[in-house]
Parts: structure tokens; C-alpha cells; sequence
């Protein structure tokens, strides 16, 4: 009797067991994110969240994002490190989300691999689920994709979106910012997630350090300076909310801590930001002077040290600054929000870096 050679999901290189296995090693990791609102567990088709909640508001205002980490999980696939990257993933979409003023709720997550690595992909749900916690959202499910044939077996991407709720009249936003504002800049944990691009371009490919490489002035190596988790700052904004008067706040990310703040300022009005109020960390210079790149490239592709701005009223700033340092959070005024006069930009920064 011939043996049977016909094809199989299997002979295409997709494995459903490790699948499966995958799916039962991050059980654990997602229930640590479960808010009263969710019902069911992991596995269904669709993850649910009571919207019953939401009765107890006048006008609910449901905010949603979707985002990745961009060319970041290069340096987790190198450094065979896979929890980290999910911080950075919840904070990409959860921080862009608290930025109108809502609370996250839920989120939902995509990964997509050369070949399941079951224990790999938990480590990748366990980080995305430690994220969440931190950002007081749930996990209610997510997307496990095996491609074989696109992706080598080592690779992989992930992806996330999310959802938050906001009272209509607690939208923040630019019709909110006003002349006299201060512009209340919070520390970055160093590079988050976006310029990855450049950076590797410039400290692999170009200057060919290694991962694994310690650098004197970033007191670690290059890998775990470049792996820094995003921080999470959605609890934090949602914690000033509670505490003071906020106008508008400003997630910084790609295109840099300009061009962000630029959009929640209105027509007519200019935010200005003085450089000589904080030091980037030693990364920033490392890049900048690594690749002989111009402060002002720098500036379009990375945070510089700033990775959110909340805009308050001057009579709110002690309230705000006292609020951020009681969560451990380094913040400062770094400028205010002033007419537009000869301005033809929303934002600009000033000045020089403090050394």
C-alpha cells in the first residue's frame, strides 16, 4: 500500500498544536487584566465587555486606536527578549487613546510569527497583558497568525487596538487650550517606540556596534537601552483629570514632540517649548552624534526625552507637577502656550538642551 503523501496544513508549515499550546500559556497573563466588565474567557470568537456600564454616563463618547511598534521588534527578535515589546505596543494605543481625556477600557491584540513558538508568543501576550494592567484596561482577546513562507521562523510583528470612554463634555482637545497655558512636559523612559528605523540604521547598520555591546554613558548595553519598555502614562493622565483642571494633553510620538503638540493647538494660538528645561538621556546624543545626524532631525523622529504634554492653566500647574511626582512620574513646565504672533507653526522648541 503507497503512503499517503497528499498536502496538509501541517506540510504548509502550520502547527495548530503549538497553537494551541500558545493559547493555554497566556491564560494566566490575560486574566490578570480582567475587568468586572468582561464576560467570558479567553478563546471565543469575540471578546465582550459589558456596556452597561456606560449607563451612568450622559453622553458616552467611545474613543478607539489601533497602532504597532514599528521596526522595534527587529531588536526583541535579536535579543531574544519578547515580554518588553508589549509594553510598548499598550502604551502606543492606550496612550493615544487617554489623550482626549478617556478612560481605556479594553483592548484587543494581533501577532503574527514565521513559525509558533508557543512559549514565544506567550512571552509576547504576558508582556502585552502586564502593559495593560498598567494602563487599567482589559485584555478580551486577540489573534494568533502563523505564516509560514512570508515570515522566516524567527520572525514576527504585533499589533493592538483599543477602546476608552470619555463624557462628551470632558473631551479635551485644542478648542479647550488657551493664551497663558503651561505646556507640563513628562520624562520619556528613553527612546519608546518609534525611530527605530533611524536608529538602527545608524548604530548597526552604520557604526556596526553590537547588541550585546556595553556603552559607558548608557550605564547597560546598546540591546537593553534600545528594549527600554514605553512607559505607560494613561493612568497618570487619567490621574491629573481627577485632580485638576487639564485642557488638552499630547502623546509624543512619531514626527516628534513639535509636531505632536502642534496637533491639539488651535488656529491663532502657538505653543512654545524651551529646550534648556530638561537633558535628553544619553541615547538621543549617542544616536545624534553616532550618525552625525542634525538636532533638528533628531528632533522629527525622536521624543528627546518628552513622551507625553499635558496643557493646564497656570493655576493648575503646582496641582499637576505635585500629582505626576507622587506617581513617580518626572515632570516639568517646559513652556506655554502663547499668541501666534509671527508664528506660522503651532509648536516650536527653543533654545538649547541643558547639559
Amino acid at each position: 500500500m503507497s503512503q499517503n503523501t497528499g498536502a496538509s496544513y501541517a506540510a504548509a508549515g502550520v502547527d495548530i498544536e503549538a497553537g494551541d499550546r500558545a493559547v493555554e500559556l497566556m491564560k494566566e497573563w490575560v486574566k490578570k487584566t480582567r475587568r468586572p466588565e468582561v464576560l467570558g474567557g479567553l478563546g471565543g470568537f469575540a471578546g465582550l465587555f459589558d456596556a452597561s456600564a456606560l449607563k451612568n454616563y450622559e453622553r458616552p463618547l467611545l474613543a478607539s486606536a489601533t497602532d504597532g511598534v514599528g521596526t522595534k521588534v527587529d531588536i526583541a527578535r535579536q535579543m531574544g527578549v519578547y515580554d518588553s515589546i508589549g509594553h510598548d505596543l499598550v502604551a502606543m494605543v492606550m496612550d493615544d487613546i487617554v489623550v482626549c481625556g478617556a478612560e481605556p477600557l479594553f483592548m484587543t491584540d494581533y501577532i503574527c510569527v514565521g513559525k509558533v513558538h508557543p512559549e514565544r508568543v506567550a512571552a509576547l501576550v504576558k508582556g502585552i497583558a502586564e502593559g495593560c494592567v498598567l494602563a487599567g484596561c482589559a485584555l478580551v482577546g486577540g489573534e494568533t497568525a502563523e505564516h509560514p513562507g512570508l515570515l522566516g521562523p524567527d520572525d514576527f510583528d504585533v499589533a493592538g487596538a483599543g477602546t476608552g470612554v470619555v463624557e462628551a463634555d470632558r473631551l479635551l482637545g485644542a478648542d479647550r487650550v488657551r493664551t497663558g497655558d503651561a505646556v507640563i512636559a513628562m520624562a520619556s523612559s528613553g527612546l519608546h517606540s518609534n525611530g527605530y528605523s533611524l536608529v538602527r540604521h545608524v548604530l548597526l547598520d552604520r557604526a556596526g556596534l553590537a547588541l550585546g555591546a556595553r556603552i559607558d554613558e548608557l550605564g547597560r548595553t546598546l540591546g537593553e537601552e534600545l528594549l527600554e519598555p514605553t512607559r505607560i502614562y494613561s493612568l497618570d493622565c487619567l490621574a491629573l483629570l481627577r485632580t485638576t483642571e487639564v485642557h488638552a494633553f499630547s502623546h509624543v510620538t512619531g514626527g516628534g514632540l513639535a509636531a505632536n503638540l502642534a496637533r491639539v493647538i488651535p488656529d491663532g494660538l502657538h505653543a512654545t517649548v524651551n529646550r534648556s528645561t530638561w537633558t535628553p538621556a544619553p541615547v538621543f546624543d549617542l544616536v545624534g552624534r553616532t550618525g552625525s545626524v542634525e538636532r533638528l532631525e533628531l528632533e522629527k523622529t525622536l521624543n528627546m526625552g518628552v513622551g507625553m504634554i499635558a496643557i493646564v492653566p497656570q493655576e493648575s500647574v503646582d496641582v499637576a507637577l505635585a500629582t505626576l511626582a507622587d506617581r513617580g512620574v518626572d515632570a516639568w513646565v517646559a513652556g506655554e502656550i502663547t499668541d501666534r504672533g509671527e508664528h506660522t507653526t503651532g509648536a516650536a522648541l527653543v533654545g538649547d538642551y541643558a547639559k
